[in-house]
């Protein structure tokens, strides 16, 4: 099984959905990727050489703000990460590259590169404005999470204050701005409400960027199987996060309740949510978000960017079969942002 998921990885790489290492540069070194150490970070989830271990080959690096503060600060601060991401790949030229389309994905991909592209985790990133949304994805936005754990005015998060509606009437015209010039729907951190809206809305396939099932684990930030079931039609695929209150029932229980010693998740948490969201949607609408240097624990087996392998290997030994896992580790997500790039223009 091991050779197995090396030949995966040889030619379909782990196309990770979501990892924050952006913010922790900004957090931690000053928003200076030469002053974080990349080629040996032990105090971070991601640097080079595990980066390497894990067989990533592409990566949506997180252009998170955080979504409770002043709407016009927030704008600033996302183009800034946009920014340090370019300056992340500008520092290791010869382990990045900068690829705002899916053909630089596939291109950088084959030369033995990590294609880099940048998310934006919440709908206040764009400050209630389709300019600063086209002014992003000229600066190479590949996704929009349309909200993060606060609702914007125009979208319902699944962690923020009850509101009597899922997408309003603008929502719905980010949503068709998004189509048209390219722009990946994330529906991760929304309300389901929010969900199904975006759903209603869209012309191209939806990703999730990091989230899990909430059949398996009761959480609101994972995706009900009515959600679940629509992806097939849309086209969209869920990148499964390894969360541990995303996939843990006993450490969801106690995020909310906050008694007793804190639960540890593990590696098959993760196999658990990966195998039910393939028996809801198909092997052709799963991927992977693992959400790394954005949480302070991950299960154990999944404590950092160099794991994937092993996460492979297990889905391998319970018969993933080699086409199963090469849709996984990038084949889907690439399927999905083609389709959401192609035949598209920001003018």
């Amino acid at each position: 099984m091991i050779d197995l998921h090396r030949d995966v990885l040889r030619t379909h790489p782990v196309f990770d959905g979501h990892n924050d290492l952006a913010w922790e540069l900004r957090e931690q070194f000053g928003s200076d990727p030469a002053a974080a150490g990349l080629l040996d970070q032990p105090a971070l989830h991601t640097d080079v050489p595990r980066l390497r271990a894990g067989g990533v080959g592409a990566q949506f690096w997180s252009v998170y703000v955080p979504s409770d503060g002043d709407p016009a600060a927030a704008v600033v601060a996302t183009f800034e990460q946009v920014d340090l991401v370019r300056r992340l790949v500008l520092t290791h030229p010869d382990v990045f590259a900068w690829t705002p389309t899916a053909s630089a994905v596939r291109d950088t991909i084959a030369a033995g590169r990590i294609a880099s592209l940048p998310g934006a985790e919440g709908g206040h990133s764009i400050g209630g404005s389709l300019g600063v949304l086209r002014e992003l994805r000229r600066a190479g936005l590949a996704y929009l999470t349309l909200t993060h754990n606060d609702n914007t005015p125009w979208a319902a998060s699944a962690t923020g204050e009850p509101v009597g509606h899922g997408l309003t009437a603008f929502g719905h015209d980010v949503v068709r701005e998004m189509n048209r010039i390219g722009v990946l729907v994330d529906l991760s951190h929304v309300h389901e409400r929010t969900m199904h809206d975006a759903l209603d809305t869209t012309t191209r396939p939806v990703l999730f960027s990091h989230s899990s099932c909430r059949a398996v684990t009761d959480h609101p930030r994972n995706v009900p199987d009515t959600v679940l079931e629509r992806l097939p039609r849309n086209g969209g695929v869920l990148m499964v996060t390894f969360v541990p209150a995303f996939v843990n029932q006993a450490c969801a229980d106690h995020r909310r309740d906050g008694t007793g010693p804190a639960p540890r998740a593990a590696l098959p948490d993760v196999v658990a949510h990966l195998e039910h969201a393939r028996d809801v949607v198909g092997i052709d609408h799963v991927g992977l978000g693992g959400d790394y240097d954005g949480v302070d624990r991950l299960p154990d087996g999944l404590e950092d960017v160099s794991t994937y392998p092993a996460l492979l290997t297990a889905l391998a030994d319970r018969g993933w079969s080699a086409a199963d896992l090469r849709a996984l580790t990038c084949g889907n997500v690439l399927r999905v942002l083609e389709d959401a790039q192609d035949g598209t223009s920001v003018d």
